[in-house]
């Protein structure tokens, strides 16, 4: 019994030993002392690796981006100006027709009699008018008389002008080339007057409509060129800068541009949506960055430049912006050293360890 005791006593000895040479004696204190050392050293004095750029002056293109619909450059709903029955429709739908083209006809034959009764009285009327003419030359008759002859014939004339252009009421003819729609009549119906037949249609060219900022009403201008893409085609598409809104939008603060584009194959389709992309002017000088190099702060924006191994912040102002990067108009000048990578373990004076420069 007592020599069990004994064991017991020399094993708790030696693990107190154990416990106290391993994290109490003087050997432990000092390695733990050095490990929190080389980790707070190493926090605090590491250089950070970073990607510098080279500012330099760029010269860049004045492009935004803004959106806008296409518009046909002709657009109109056929109507009658008459009323009656349908007897000829002479298009397709969906077909090409060209100005002038007869369209539609409507019941005229009542019209067409009366022109007829007409003409017989026009050809009589000349043949008095001849004779009393003849006859006045040889005062036969007197001028009053000649003048009631003569006023017969024009009223006649003047007549068949109001029956043809009664006729000519009953006849619905394309008033431009382009692409007629879907009919909404049939022969035979009957046709009111305003009542919609189809739509005619020219998108060659294309009108593109579209609104920009009335900053850069100084610069843009009729012939300026655009180019967009639409949803429903692939192809990037072109056009020019026609006509200009001569007011400003007081709600938006834009003013509306219009601009053709040709579309020989009918790619473009009226209504549809077009992502424009607007080249306004050419800055020859300017200082462009990549967008992450620039941090916005709560005034302004900050960069950071390698100066003497160290990370110092300077404040800039920006203003155009592309996809991937950003024009400086203040805060830096050629020659200077941005860091471009490693930003978010950036602050001021922090040790740099350069791996690549951009120039």
């Amino acid at each position: 019994m007592k020599t069990k005791y004994i064991i017991y006593t020399a094993l708790a000895l030696l693990v107190a030993y154990l416990v106290y040479n391993k994290f109490f004696s003087k050997a432990a204190k000092e390695s733990a002392a050095a490990q929190a050392g080389g980790k707070s050293g190493k926090k605090k004095n590491g250089p950070v690796n970073v990607n510098i750029m080279i500012v330099k002056d760029t010269a860049v293109n004045n492009i935004i981006d803004v959106t806008g619909s296409i518009d046909a450059n002709e657009k109109v709903s056929l109507v009658s100006q008459t009323a009656g029955n349908i007897t000829g429709i002479y298009f397709n739908e969906g077909s090409k027709v060209q100005k002038g083209q007869l369209l539609v006809k409507v019941y005229n034959q009542d019209l067409e009699a009366s022109l007829q009764q007409n003409q017989y009285q026009v050809t009589l009327a000349k043949q008095v008018e001849y004779r009393n003419k003849v006859l006045l030359q040889k005062e036969a008759i007197s001028q009053e008389e000649y003048d009631t002859s003569l006023t017969s014939l024009n009223s006649l004339k003047a007549a068949a002008d109001v029956i043809k252009a009664q006729i000519a009421r009953t006849e619905i003819r394309a008033p431009f080339s382009g692409t007629i729609g879907l009919r909404n009549v049939s022969p035979g119906s009957y046709l009111s007057p305003a009542a919609p037949i189809a739509q005619l249609v020219n998108i060659d060219p294309a009108k593109i409509t579209f609104s920009v900022p009335e900053r850069y009403l100084t610069i843009l201008g009729v012939g300026s060129k655009i180019r967009f893409n639409t949803e429903s085609s692939r192809e990037n598409f072109t056009g020019t800068v026609y006509a200009i809104e001569p007011s400003i939008d007081v709600n938006s603060r834009t003013i509306t541009v219009r601009a053709k584009a040709p579309n020989p194959k009918g790619l473009l389709t009226a209504g549809s949506f077009a992502k424009i992309n607007l080249t306004l002017d050419q800055i020859p000088k300017t200082i462009l960055l990549p967008t992450e190099a620039v941090i916005p702060d709560l005034k302004s924006s900050i960069v950071y430049v390698a100066h003497n191994g160290v990370a110092v912040s300077r404040p800039v102002k920006t203003d155009l912006r592309t996809d991937t990067r950003i024009q400086i108009i203040d805060g830096l000048k050629p020659g200077d050293s941005v860091v471009v990578s490693g930003l978010i373990q950036m602050r001021p004076k922090v040790p740099l360890k350069i791996n690549k420069v951009i120039k």
